[in-house]
């Protein structure tokens, strides 16, 4: 006895798995036909249709080509529903399914379950301003502009005739009584419904509408279904999970545990090489399903957890799917990290004594010209990270993520300045993760150490002022997110006790207490008679601050700076 349910499979590849699917539907008694794509050749057609002509109540439809949003999807549909609806009498829903769907239940559940909703027609409808899926800008613009180029395979022209249309303000004229509604393309409707919207006498109308509708195959039956439908449910039979940019979830053999939580009869879109699925599901182990009512919800948490994790991901971790669009990241960096500017200049042996105080990895300079200055000049470090500064710098910024990241769990902190780098001085200031200190004008230390020639050392100055300062300007601006503290460096020596306890303090000591050593100044006499020179020469050196020339002409002496504790 043929079963009152019908189906209509719409196939373009993977036929061996849809001769398997063909087979699980017969075996039910429920008839099937079979739509294969035009473009398909004909020696396949003709021999995937030799393999299945031992089934009855198998028929195979007039052929159209089924290109993604176009009308040809629609006609294909149309065309075998029309020749389930007169092949066979005692069918009372028709199940539209493509090559890729697979039932996850025996087909006798999914028949008692219409059987039990004979007027009931099953399929996604909303009106557009409801719909929160539609992705590409074109949500109620397909119903009231034309589309009749491929989008896939002439997209220039696709986009051309779009920005014409909004531009001179053409629209058209959707038919009477039609409510542009929008939903999956995969229902299961009674026959009173599809007889109705097939032999319409406004169906020529509808279809000439349609046809230059943008993805009809979701408008053309989830909009006439609500002029004939008795008792809509509008919903789909068939579990197919979209992603953030509308494409169908694959499904894997690694979840067949998540398809049978989902108690659907049906999934799309299944791999055609997931054979633990179809054996599972095509043999005697898919009666061990639940019998319940369908319920695509206690699986949506994890669908909505996997698109987070693909849109987002871990903060600071760049993966493959994201890397090449800017600002798809979730967060810059994956934890805290201390930047220090001109500390290495002022003090002896700073890195140690900050590693001593902090229990924190110190670095040195990360980012200059020579080379990576790891911790204990390393010539590699965590995630085999080189100390070439070519390698480096073919990815300066993707560098220092990847050391926060391959030390996630410990604190990094490292030098920086004028001299180094300069392509991750941007991101550093907008970075909420860096705890930037500077020391304004400190560069200046080593250049008033050195024994080079003084017009040479203005030439230096002045270029790592100009540096320094468009680095400054970074961290100021409104974009940074990077907690900063600058102070000038006359500002700084005058109590540097103060700022170092404040620094300390900030990586979060575990337990707060008064710094017991602080590190070695360099002798910094004669430095405002360097000062005052470069000044002389024609360069203003302002960053430092008003630091006071010692038996300078004047006669004015430095001020004492304030004590600070040495142990």
């Amino acid at each position: 006895m043929t079963s009152t349910l019908g189906v209509v499979m719409l196939i373009h590849t993977a036929f061996d798995r849809a001769e398997q699917v063909i087979r699980q539907w017969a075996a039910a008694g429920c008839p099937v036909v079979v739509h294969v794509d035009a473009p398909v050749p004909a020696e396949r057609f003709d021999a995937f249709r030799a393999r299945v002509a031992d089934l009855p109540d198998v028929r195979f439809s007039p052929r159209f080509r089924c290109e993604w949003g176009t009308w040809g999807i629609v006609a294909a549909s149309q065309c075998a529903a029309d020749l389930m609806l007169g092949e066979f009498p005692d069918v009372r829903h028709v199940y539209l399914a493509s090559g890729s769907c697979l039932p996850l239940r025996p087909v006798a559940d999914l028949v008692a379950y219409l059987d039990a909703r004979p007027n009931t027609d099953f399929i996604e409808s909303a009106t557009t301003a409801d719909v929160p899926w539609t992705v590409g800008g074109l949500s109620e613009e397909r119903f009231t502009m034309r589309f009749p180029f491929s989008w896939r395979r002439r997209r220039r022209l696709f986009d051309w005739y779009v920005r014409v249309q909004r531009r001179l303000g053409l629209r058209r004229t959707i038919p009477d009584g039609i409510v542009p509604h929008m939903g999956s393309q995969w229902w299961c409707l009674t026959r009173r419904t599809l007889s109705a919207i097939l032999t319409a006498p406004e169906r020529p109308v509808w279809d000439g509408y349609f046809r230059k509708v943008w993805i009809p195959d979701e408008s053309y039956f989830q909009s006439l279904a609500r002029l004939f439908s008795e008792r809509i449910e509008s919903r789909s039979l068939t579990l197919a999970k979209f992603d953030f940019q509308g494409k169908p979830h694959i499904f894997y053999d690694d979840h067949l545990q998540l398809l049978r939580r989902s108690d659907c009869f049906v999934a799309r879109k299944i791999w055609p090489h997931a054979d633990l699925l179809y054996d599972t599901f095509l043999g005697t182990q898919g009666s061990a399903m639940a019998s319940g009512e369908p319920n695509p919800g206690k699986i949506d948490r994890i669908f909505a957890k996997a698109v987070d994790r693909r849109t987002r991901g871990r903060p600071g971790l760049y993966m493959q799917s994201r890397f090449p669009n800017p600002n798809w990241e979730n967060g810059l960096t994956t934890a805290r990290y201390s930047v220090f500017e001109g500390f290495s200049h002022l003090f002896e042996d700073f890195e140690t004594w900050l590693a001593r105080a902090t229990g924190t990895r110190v670095h040195g300079h990360l980012f200059a010209p020579e080379g990576v200055e790891f911790e204990g000049r390393q010539p590699t470090f965590s995630g085999a990270l080189p100390a070439d500064a070519a390698l480096r710098d073919r990815n300066a910024w993707m560098f220092l993520t990847s050391l926060i990241w391959n030390t996630r769990g410990e604190r990094q902190c490292f030098q920086y300045g004028p001299m180094d780098n300069q392509d991750v001085s941007w991101p550093i200031a907008k970075d909420p993760n860096a705890d930037v200190s500077v020391i304004s004008g400190a560069w200046a230390v080593p250049l008033f150490r050195s024994n080079l020639d003084f017009a040479e050392l203005r030439v230096q100055a002045a270029r790592l002022q100009r540096i320094e300062a468009e680095h400054i300007k970074a961290l100021r601006s409104s974009y940074a997110k990077a907690r900063v503290r600058i102070w000038t460096m006359a500002d700084f020596v005058e109590a540097p006790m103060e700022a170092l306890q404040g620094i300390v303090d900030e990586i979060g000591q575990s337990s707060r207490r008064r710094l017991a050593e602080v590190p070695r100044m360099v002798d910094l006499g004669g430095f405002g008679q360097f000062l005052q020179n470069l000044k002389n020469q024609g360069m203003h050196p302002y960053l430092m601050g008003d630091f006071p020339v010692a038996g300078g002409s004047g006669g004015t002496q430095p001020p004492k700076r304030k004590p600070y504790l040495v142990k």
